[in-house]
């Protein structure tokens, strides 16, 4: 299985209102943008059980550093949860993943989030799987309008980095500015967790 590395499953793997111009005397539309809240969002993936470079584990690697930048930033937090999980056993777990990757699947979630319009900055958070996020992460983009919105992504991983997942990203929200990604190392999230929340905080800072 190690030999497969390169198929990186992160925590996984080597795997409207009016306003009236006073002036002219006409009424305008207000930019839905206007009425934002400042504070921005996270939300994200993770995966519990038996993990790639870091055995059974109790709290996943992405949901390590989803929690860091919430802290960080007084962002919200939003966990994706699929309705039918995955299997506990990592090896059997590349293979679901292989398949709905293959399939283009959505699996079905769990809960949403209340008002996802007032938000303007969302971080999105995923191990990587097969080079691209979980196909859950899709399940839960294709459900919100993204327009206007601008999204920094961020994952686990031992060894792809973001992989395609960016990019693959970028084309699932073409209304939205998608901006460069941070990618930790799975082992690193979950046992050096200093080292990880410097690498969220020079991130955050640029």
């Amino acid at each position: 299985m190690k030999a497969t590395a390169m198929f990186v499953l992160s925590a996984l793997l080597p795997f409207a209102g009016c306003a009236r111009d006073t002036e002219a005397g006409t009424t305008q539309q207000e930019n839905p943008s206007m009425h934002r809240t400042q504070k921005p969002l996270v939300v994200y993936y993770s995966r519990t059980g038996e993990n790639y470079a870091v055995g059974d584990i109790a709290e996943g690697n992405t949901a390590i550093v989803a929690k860091m930048i919430a802290q960080k930033t007084g962002a919200d937090l939003f966990e994706i949860r699929t309705v039918k999980e995955y299997a506990a056993d990592y090896t059997e777990c590349t293979e679901e993943a292989k398949r709905e990757l293959r399939d283009d699947a959505r699996p079905e979630i769990a809960g949403d989030v209340a008002d996802f319009a007032q938000y303007g900055t969302v971080y999105v958070g995923y191990p990587i799987w097969w080079g691209v996020p979980p196909m859950g992460v899709f399940t839960f983009i294709e459900k919100h309008d993204w327009a206007g919105k601008t999204v920094r992504p961020f994952c686990t991983h031992e060894g792809s980095g973001l992989g395609g997942s960016v990019r693959a990203l970028r084309k699932a929200l073409p209304g939205a500015t998608v901006e460069d990604g941070l990618a930790i190392q799975g082992h690193v999230a979950q046992d050096d967790r200093p080292a990880a929340e410097t690498a969220v905080e020079r991130w955050l800072g640029k």
